[in-house]
């Protein structure tokens, strides 16, 4: 599985990765990042067809447990976001297509606690790897020999950006986490 740390930040906000034998993953995951100033805003953020790579029982039930109970029940995720700069207003599982879907919103106050994201000159922008696949922006892609940035000037209230995750069609297991949700999640 080729995920970056730059894709693995993406998901932190509402399914953060917990590493252990097992671990979560997605197809993909689009932000909507809502600018108030241009520091300060909210972002909405969809993972979709979240999965787990998990090889065993015991893996697997961490990360079902972590999804299901600590990302999206418990104050102590709220706790850990808020530390990080990420205020969390939503947060919500469901089931669509037969696929797990990750809905989440949060406040921010300093643009860098958007993954990194940094405002400059009048342009906000994101920096990635050459590796992370961009599936679709309203801002522009450039890319040099060691990283690709996606940049919006400043008239842009509205920065969107969808990357790709996994494709599911190489390596390990990748167990699908929607059958589980209405046993685990709904509770």
């Amino acid at each position: 599985m080729k995920l970056k740390s730059s894709l693995l930040n993406l998901l932190i906000p509402v399914l953060t990765i917990v590493v252990f034998d097992g671990c979560l993953t997605f197809h993909k995951i689009s932000y909507v990042v809502k600018l108030t100033n241009p520091t300060e805003g909210t972002v909405a953020l969809t993972a979709y067809d979240i999965r787990s790579t998990a090889k065993n029982t015991k893996d697997f039930e961490q990360d079902e447990n972590n999804l299901f109970q600590y990302m999206l029940k418990s104050k102590q995720f709220l706790k850990d976001q808020k530390t990080q700069g990420k205020d969390i207003l939503a947060r919500k599982l469901f089931v669509e297509d037969g696929k797990l879907i990750g809905k989440g919103e949060y406040k921010f106050t300093e643009i860098k606690n958007v993954e990194g994201m940094k405002y400059e000159g009048g342009f906000h922008y994101l920096n990635l790897s050459l590796d992370d696949s961009v599936i679709s922006t309203n801002g522009e892609i450039v890319k040099s020999k060691t990283f690709k940035r996606i940049m919006w000037d400043s008239t842009y209230t509205e920065l969107k950006f969808t990357m790709l995750g996994n494709t599911f069609q190489s390596g390990g297991p990748f167990k699908s986490l929607a059958p589980y949700f209405n046993m685990k999640g709904k509770k």
